[in-house]
Parts: structure tokens; C-alpha cells; sequence
């Protein structure tokens, strides 16, 4: 038989009609079934807006699944009676507490509704060798420990005990819904601490939000037999027996000692409590964008300090909006893994990236992107919002680009007519400028990697923002060039002393910035571009024409009316330039960028470019000349975002 279980309290508000009740009923009969699991902890959702209904319960983290599923089929009963017509309704017992509304309240703190209990006992405990700020402190450390459980432990969730004088202690249990962050637990957990009362002279009792709780209770030292539901108390230690002669000195004795423990403990208990408090105030911003000062990566046993400035965002608030990462939101396909299109709470649209398991981008690339961009702030920079590191996944959270790519736009038939001459040197100017920003303005000196049309986004204007950092690199000031033994990238855009000695510096990007210009100019890639010629790629097919004096046949027909011949000749000879097989030949992109923007510049004569790279790759295997290993060369372009 189910064992009714402590009611405490309940609140109920607004009151709806009978469609929104049948879905808390249809909501609430699902939770039973979830009650003897050992989170003790169950969230879901019934219905379709607008009469789609929230709900979870929590059960006591020190009792067992037998005990909370005893509390959860009552509660479901209980809550209808309590509140028959009511939108919102939350119930506490003893043993848990069941909520349910009308309003998201997944993941997300709050402190109200909440209520205080005073839970009458026989005796009333006078304390007088703790004071009331001693005592908070006390729950304090306890709330720190519930809010940031070591690994291993129940989530949100620790017990407490606090010597409170010579006959009585504090025991205290402190708990909130596993789904919200650490630094809200906190946070709720102290808002309940200060509702607290005087407690110089207590009973028993409780404070209950709408997220966390606080159980404290004072209790003697050799206590009566307790409730089974209540948690196990240490056994007191026995207390020595005074003879006449010596009850005096054992008195002193013993007052004494008492002092001397009460004053340890009490000093113990507030080093204990400034150190979380010191350290909790470093953490505390783990959904605040300021202040965050580390996150601790775990891959495949290695473990990464990360240093960034944003928003870390629940994982249940990127399913929710993604509507759990539906096919019907997924935008593209990456080499990190599918993109999704979200939309948050207060309506704002986002592009999820979330990392495939079959990807063989991992932690560095998470890293890589992490790291720079929260460091990058430009307007041709895609703006990164958010990541999400829960249940070993890795999802990096991105501003929308209604547009998409580039790719997507420039090489379909169906909407490359939007991109004028005008719209296409506006891009052009725009990676320019993110390109100059990485290399010379930002804090940061950084080589992109991963140039192409693909990670090149385009928002509602269709101003440009580069994209996709997992690649990039990071060079001292004075640094001019490296080199790697790991090859990444997409074959068409990559430098040919990257692409065959694994050699790279702010001239690669140069170069993958010039194959860009050219494929904007001419609507084709370069690395699916075929003509009469044997192996002729889109480089070398703008080079002859260039060299006849007839490198307006290169443009595509699509701007053939709104161009303008010079700037489109000039164009072509800053991307001829910027492709040159040898580095020392192609110019840098603060050149490159007052080449665009000038119109009384002499422009140096460009030598030949690099020859097709698998062109280099065949002639190198067929000489029996060594090429780099780990090669990680994309041959195809990555679907758009």
C-alpha cells in the first residue's frame, strides 16, 4: 500500500478550460512511470500551443525510488484536486514536489511561487553558542556542495550538519532540479537562504521554490526515534558519567572542550564558506556571457581548459528549439557535423552546429572555434552566441544567416540572378576586410585555413560573414610562416605549398581569398571547372584569357549589364595576383584591400598561377617524391549552412 506522503504546501493560479486540463491530466499520468528512476527527476510536455502544458516533479534526493514513486502517484492525484481549473499548480510534500504550467519553465530557474514551512516539533531549540550568521553560513556551504556536485554525485543535490551547541545540530538537505545550471542552483538556493528566519529560536522547518528547497531541521543530540523517511543521523557519542568528587573539573572540562570544538568548527565552516564563495564567484557566469573564466572539456579521457566569453545554453533549450533536431530544421551538412536552424523563446533565430559522431573534427576544432571567436568581434565575422558541452556533445550556437552560403547562392541557377555586379563587389570588399581584420587588426593574429564559398555566410542584407573557425591557427606577432604534418581542408582553395609541404602563413588565405574572387567574378567553382584543355582549372583558364587581353569572357553573363568593365578587369587581375603559385609573389590582404578600393592604382603584373593541386599531387607520386600524411582533404565542397 502507497504511504500518503507530508503535504506541506501548494499554490495555484488563472484559471483555464477544460482542453488545457485534460492535457495536465494526460501530462501528469506519464510521471508515474518515471518516478523510480534514481534522478528522482522527470520534465516533459503535453498538448499544442496555445494549450501546450509544462511539467516535472522532484523527488527528496535522500530517499529511495520506492518512497518517490509513492509521492509522485499521489501528487498526480493530489494537484487536480488542489488546483481543478488552474493553468499554473505546484504542490510540496515532504517527499517531493510536483509543477506544472503554462509557461516553459525547462532549464530555467525560478524562485516563485515558493512557500515556508514551519514543521511543528514537540521541543523548541534555544541556541546559544551559534549565532543566526553562523548557522547561514553553514547552510551556505551546503548550497555551494548541492550546486556544484563533484562528478560522480546526484546532481544538485547535498546534506549538511552544523554543530549548533551542546545538545543540538543543524541538519539541512539542499536540492534543486537537475536541468538548470550550477551558477543557478546557487543562485536559488542563496534567494531561499535569505528568506530565511531568525534562527536564534526554530523549530523545525523548510523553504520551497519553484526550482530549489531547503530542509534544515535542529535536532538533540541523542534524538528519538525517527521517522523511517527521515535521513540517517550519525549516532551521538556517548557522554562521559560525572562522580561527585570529580563533577566539577569534569564539567569545566567539558564546557571547555565545547568551546574550543564550537569555535574550530565555527571558524572551519567560514574559511570553508569564503573559499566556495571566492571560488563560485569565478564560475558563477556559466549562463552570463561576461564574466565566464573556464570551461573543462573531457574527450576521450583528455581534458582541456577552454578560456571564452559567452554563453553556455542548456541542451534542452537548443532540442526545444530545434523541435529536438527535426529534419524539417536542418540546413546543411558540414565537415564538423549537421547545421540546424532554431528558434529561441524570445524569437530570436539561431544555427545550431552540432558535431556528428562519425566527424573527425573532435576537441580541437571545438576548441579552435571556441577560442577564436569569442575573441573576434568585426562585422564580416559570423557572431557566435552560445555553445552547449552536456551529455558528451559539442554544439556550437551561431547568429542566423537567412541567406545561407555563398555557394548557395552564387553557383544556383534559381537565385545567383539576385547577386548584380554591385551585390558581388560588395562581397568582395567584405571578406576582404574579415580577411584583413584576421591577420592584422584582431588581438589575435590568425590564419583562417578553411577559405571557401561555402563558409561564407550571407545575412539579410547580403553583407558577407566568414565562417567555420575549427581549421584556424594562431601566429606569434613576429611569426611568418609554419608548417604541419595534418593537411585539412577542400582541394581547389588550398595553397600549393600547403596542399604538397604542409607550409602555411597569411599567404594561404591570400590565395584562397584570390580563387574566391575569381569564382564570384565567373559563377563557377574552380575545383569542378572543365574546358577543352587537359587539366585546366578555373585559375588557369583566367590567366590565358587575362593574358590575351580578354579576361571580360571570364565574367558570368549574369552581370553582364550591371557591370562595369574596369572594376571587373580589375578584379580579375587583384585575383590573379593573389593566387600566384609562389607566397613572396602574392601580396598581403592590406594591399589587396586598397587595391580593391583604389582606382589610381598600378597594379603589378601577376606571374602565372599554381597549377591544378592534384595536378601537383599526380606529378609528385609519379616522381616517387614524398607527400605529407594525416591528409584530411575534403574533394567535395561542404553542403551550405
Amino acid at each position: 500500500m502507497e504511504a500518503k506522503p507530508t503535504y506541506i504546501s501548494h499554490v495555484c493560479s488563472n484559471t483555464t478550460h477544460n482542453t488545457y486540463m485534460l492535457n495536465v491530466e494526460l501530462l501528469l499520468s506519464s510521471f508515474s512511470s518515471y518516478a523510480n528512476s534514481s534522478s528522482g527527476f522527470y520534465n516533459a510536455s503535453a498538448g499544442q500551443d496555445p494549450d501546450v502544458v509544462y511539467g516535472l516533479f522532484l523527488c527528496r534526493g535522500d530517499l529511495s525510488p520506492e518512497i518517490c514513486q509513492d509521492c509522485v502517484n499521489f501528487a498526480t492525484q493530489d494537484i487536480i484536486h488542489r488546483c481543478p481549473t488552474q493553468k499554473m499548480g505546484i504542490t510540496w510534500y515532504d517527499e517531493c514536489f510536483i509543477r506544472y504550467s503554462n509557461e516553459y519553465i525547462f532549464s530555467t530557474v525560478a524562485v516563485k511561487p515558493f512557500a515556508y514551512q514551519m514543521i511543528i516539533s514537540r521541543t523548541t531549540f534555544r541556541l546559544h553558542n551559534a549565532s543566526h550568521s553562523q548557522l547561514v553560513a553553514a547552510i551556505s556551504v551546503t548550497a555551494a556542495n548541492a550546486a556544484f556536485s563533484p562528478s560522480g554525485y546526484k546532481i544538485n543535490f547535498a546534506t549538511g550538519e552544523f554543530e549548533a551547541g551542546p545538545s543540538e545540530k543543524l541538519h539541512n538537505i539542499l536540492q534543486c532540479t537537475p536541468d538548470i545550471l550550477s551558477s543557478d542552483c546557487y543562485k536559488c538556493l542563496l534567494k531561499g537562504i535569505g528568506e530565511l528566519p531568525n534562527l536564534k529560536i526554530v523549530k523545525q522547518g523548510g523553504i520551497f521554490l519553484s526550482s530549489c528547497i531547503i530542509r534544515f531541521n535542529l535536532i538533540p543530540v541523542n534524538p528519538s526515534p525517527q521517522d523511517p523517511r527521515a535521513p540517517a543521523q550519525p549516532p551521538s557519542l556517548p557522554v562521559p558519567t560525572d562522580n561527585k568528587t570529580g563533577r566539577a573539573d569534569v564539567a569545566r572540562e567539558k564546557a571547555a572542550w565545547i568551546i574550543v570544538g564550537s569555535s574550530l568548527s565555527t571558524i572551519l565552516g567560514i574559511l570553508f564558506f569564503s573559499f566556495c564563495v571566492y571560488t563560485l564567484w569565478k564560475r558563477k557566469s556559466e549562463k552570463n556571457a561576461v564574466n565566464i573564466e573556464q570551461i573543462i572539456i573531457e574527450d576521450d579521457g583528455q581534458t582541456t581548459i577552454l578560456v571564452n566569453n559567452f554563453h553556455q545554453m542548456p541542451l534542452y533549450t537548443l532540442q526545444i528549439a530545434t523541435q529536438f533536431f527535426s529534419k524539417e530544421n536542418k540546413l546543411g551538412q558540414g565537415g564538423f557535423g549537421p547545421v540546424y536552424k532554431g528558434t529561441l523563446e524570445d524569437g530570436r533565430e539561431i544555427a545550431i552546429k552540432r558535431r556528428s559522431r562519425t566527424s573527425r573534427q573532435g576537441l580541437d576544432e571545438f576548441m579552435n572555434e571556441v577560442k577564436l571567436i569569442a575573441n573576434l568581434q568585426h562585422r564580416n565575422l559570423v557572431r557566435l552566441l552560445g555553445y552547449c558541452l552536456e551529455q558528451n556533445g559539442k554544439l556550437l550556437v551561431y547568429e542566423y544567416m537567412p541567406n545561407k552560403s555563398l555557394d548557395a547562392f552564387l553557383f544556383d541557377s534559381n537565385k545567383s540572378f539576385e547577386l548584380n555586379w554591385q551585390r558581388r563587389l560588395h562581397i568582395i570588399n567584405g571578406i576582404g576586410r574579415g580577411l584583413l581584420y584576421l591577420h592584422e587588426d584582431s588581438r589575435l593574429k590568425i590564419i583562417h585555413m578553411d577559405m571557401k564559398t561555402s563558409n561564407i555566410l550571407l545575412d539579410n542584407d547580403l553583407n558577407p560573414k566568414i565562417s567555420d573557425f575549427g581549421m584556424s591557427r594562431i601566429f606569434e606577432e613576429n611569426q611568418s610562416e609554419a608548417n604541419t604534418k595534418k593537411i585539412a581542408g577542400t582541394y581547389g582553395y588550398m595553397a600549393p605549398e600547403y596542399a604538397i609541404r604542409g607550409l602555411f602563413s597569411i599567404k594561404s588565405d591570400v590565395f584562397s581569398f584570390g580563387v574566391i574572387l575569381l569564382e564570384i567574378i565567373s559563377g563557377k567553382k574552380n575545383n569542378r571547372f572543365h574546358s577543352s584543355e587537359v587539366d585546366e582549372n578555373l585559375l588557369t583558364f583566367a590567366w590565358k584569357l587575362w593574358s590575351k587581353n580578354q579576361e571580360l569572357e571570364l565574367m558570368d553573363p549574369l552581370i553582364l549589364e550591371s557591370s562595369v568593365a574596369f572594376e571587373v578587369s580589375k578584379c580579375i587581375h587583384i585575383g590573379l595576383l593573389c593566387v600566384q603559385e609562389d607566397p613572396a609573389d602574392r601580396p598581403t590582404m592590406s594591399s589587396v584591400v586598397i587595391m580593391l578600393s583604389s582606382d589610381n592604382i598600378t597594379l603589378p603584373q601577376p606571374k602565372q598561377p599554381a597549377v591544378s593541386v592534384r595536378r601537383l599531387l599526380s606529378r609528385l607520386a609519379s616522381s616517387n617524391q614524398k607527400v605529407s600524411s594525416n591528409n584530411q582533404v575534403s574533394l567535395s565542397d561542404i553542403s551550405p549552412r
